[in-house]
């Protein structure tokens, strides 16, 4: 547990700027910062981060949330570990308890296998640098590559004793279970139930996450025994907490550098990642021979759109140049190739050469992606069937980057360079971009219903609607509303964003009551007590519930809505609150409004009376339906007389009240 203290202090020492950069780029607006969202597929910036309010928030997908929310959010763990992730970056001590037999037990099976996972990195580490067969074998292994001990520290490399069961004993002993060591990768089970470790023997490359914990291992066989051996490298089977086709080996340690530098070096291996690192080119990640996922290139994304493939020069190293590309153009990425001389990978490259040389020959050999395709498939290709088809390759690739200026310069370049005529790829480039239109555009089959053949039409748009509707575009501050707030006005909305960001506040103060009492109401008291007198509530359970909380926190010392709200432990409230408290454009500088004088009072009483005008507008209308139903029944004059009187009651109610907001009310 971490005692109250602690907790607010890490709460107030953690900045939203300084959290959210470690895992997206971000750039000034005004007087908040905007970035892509790490959350959904984001092209156009849309994530905004607000330092004045200290939360984040999406306009497009909802998420965000203060630094701790978003650190759930975004790494999916729990609200303790995300105070825990905040204290180690700003220093911050926690003296916890001592973890009890059956509290040890209650921990998540996720959070275990991080545990294992951190053990055995530690593990690794320390046998290659104080057991002596760790140092005969694995240090000089690593020293042979000539990577240094500090590079040997900042990727935490290790080592693996040969005996078969040397780091599941040890384990063990040290009372870690053996369903985490199987479910992480590190052992695996033998005959008999016995474990078997993975990388017994093979030095050790721990993977980690962005944001630095350890979720899997790369083991490599040393020199003398790889000889006629297929598989030089194991790693780690898919898991709960890794999957292979959404990391990237080396992103935690460079990320930083990407930002810095604006780019980023791909490569295909572990030692091509530390070579580049000990060379002094920090911004580098290996995607370990596998093709590019969408997820990876999403998470590079976040970091840099400027993107160079660096692979050997042989038929391996062009394969794996040319693998993946388009997915990077379709998702506005940048690319350039660079292979280098053949016979050498970034590994052994990076080792005969000083930062200085390395950098110099990557700014003059490095090319873009169309001019490098342009190359190997139609320049100096005389078979008019393979240069066809080599062009037609190329302008496949052009017809997927969805900037159409970037498309249309690649497309003229290309064009002087095969001296072909523009307009033929432009006639064949549209073709490519209808076909793909039409099969993102092609009806998808109706849902069938359980027991049924297939719906129509009308049943169909029925069924969807009951499982999801698309959420309003005309949210609170432009954005979508999630469907959780659907059954919500927009008026209703506005209301709840008064009481998230200003319930606490005093809008009347000294007000003397009919028995000569004087109160103060706040925001939250004043809204709650002008629609008790009508018996009216929300129509949203959590607006219900950010009401009342208001109102019982209101008066509390030092309580302040929008920083309760936005920090609910209830990630539902936090993340409607957080959506309501952060403005999408913001004017900054002498462009700032100062709010006048009793500005915040008018605001509340007017929207408090607009909902209950809404209300009865609404009652008007289901009057008017239920008047429709009983003439088409005929024979119901008593029931319809006495509607008529409850519409006449209603409307001349209506008619008051919009009377005193100044408006004429149109039924």
């Amino acid at each position: 547990m971490i005692d109250r203290a602690t907790v607010d202090r890490i709460v107030d020492a953690a900045k939203i700027v300084d959290v959210v950069g470690e895992f997206v780029t971000l750039r000034k607006s005004g007087v908040n910062y905007k970035g892509l969202c790490p959350f959904h597929d984001d092209k156009n910036p849309s994530f905004m981060v607000s330092p004045a309010k200290n939360i984040c928030h999406c306009f497009v997908c909802g998420k965000g949330g203060t630094p701790a929310g978003f650190l759930m959010e975004h790494e999916q763990i729990t609200y303790p570990e995300a105070l825990r992730w905040l204290a180690k970056k700003y220093n911050i001590e926690i003296v916890e308890k001592e973890l009890t037999d059956e509290e040890r037990q209650e921990q998540s099976a996720r959070e275990s296998m991080f545990i294992v996972n951190e053990w055995a990195k530690d593990y690794f580490h320390r046998l290659l640098k104080e057991d002596p067969d760790g140092i005969a074998i694995g240090k000089q292994y690593f020293r042979s590559r000539g990577i240094r001990d500090d590079i040997i520290e900042k990727f935490q490399l290790g080592y693996a004793l040969p005996k078969r069961d040397a780091m599941s004993s040890a384990a063990l002993k040290a009372g870690y279970k053996a369903e985490f060591l199987v479910k992480t990768g590190l052992c695996y089970e033998g005959d008999n139930s016995s474990l078997i470790d993975r990388y017994r023997g093979r030095v050790i490359f721990p993977w980690f996450n962005v944001s630095g914990k350890v979720v899997a291992f790369g083991g490599r066989l040393l020199d003398s025994r790889t000889k006629g051996v297929a598989q030089k490298y194991v790693n780690s089977p898919d898991s709960d907490i890794y999957h292979k086709e959404r990391e990237l080996y080396g992103l935690y340690q460079a990320k930083r550098a990407i930002v810095k530098e604006d780019r980023v070096f791909m490569v295909e291996g572990y030692t091509d990642v530390i070579a580049m690192h000990q060379a002094g080119i920090e911004n580098v990640v290996a995607n370990s021979g596998t093709a590019l996922s969408l997820h990876q290139i999403h998470m590079l994304h976040r970091f840099t759109q400027n993107i160079t493939l660096l692979y050997d020069g042989d038929e391996a190293g062009i394969h794996a140049a040319m693998r993946g590309t388009d997915m990077l153009l379709a998702e506005g990425m940048n690319i350039k190739v660079l292979l280098l001389p053949d016979g050498d990978d970034p590994d052994s490259f990076a080792r005969k050469h000083s930062a200085e040389e390395l950098r110099k020959y990557i700014d003059e050999n490095q090319t873009d992606f169309i001019t490098f395709k342009s190359r190997l498939t139609v320049e100096n290709v005389s078979d008019p069937v393979k240069r066809s088809d080599g062009i037609g390759g190329i302008v496949k690739s052009i017809s997927v980057i969805p900037d159409q200026i970037l498309r249309s310069t690649y497309l003229t370049d290309f064009s002087q360079r095969i001296g072909m005529k523009e307009q033929t790829l432009i006639a064949e480039m549209n073709k490519y971009i209808r076909k793909e239109i039409e099969e993102r555009t092609r009806p998808q089959p109706l849902p069938v219903r359980e027991g049924s053949g297939q719906t129509s039409g009308q049943d169909a748009t029925t069924a969807n609607n009951s499982i999801y509707s698309p959420p309003s575009q005309g949210g609170v501050g432009g954005e979508s509303s999630p469907p959780l707030q659907e059954q919500a006005s927009q008026i209703e909305l506005l209301l709840v964003r008064e009481l998230v960001r200003h319930g606490e506040e005093i809008i009347y103060d000294n007000v003397e009551t009919d028995d000569g009492q004087t109160i103060s109401l706040s925001v939250a008291e004043y809204i709650d007590f002008d629609l008790s007198q009508d018996q009216l509530t929300f129509a949203s359970p959590l607006n219900v519930q950010i009401l009342t909380e208001a109102v019982t926190h209101c008066k509390e010392p030092g309580f302040k809505a929008e920083t309760y709200f936005c920090s609910h432990p209830d990630p539902e409230v936090s993340r409607l609150a957080t959506r309501l408290a952060i403005d999408r454009y913001q004017l900054g500088g002498r462009f700032v409004m100062q709010p006048r004088e009793g500005s915040l009072r008018d605001r509340v009483s007017h929207l408090v009376a607009d909902f209950r005008l809404d209300i009865l507008r609404n009652e008007l209308k289901e009057i008017d339906q239920k008047l429709h139903q009983l003439q088409q029944q005929g024979n119901r004059l008593p029931e319809q007389i006495e509607l008529l009187k409850k519409h006449k009651e209603t409307k001349e109610y209506c008619d008051l009240l919009a009377k005193r907001q100044g408006r004429e009310l149109i039924v």
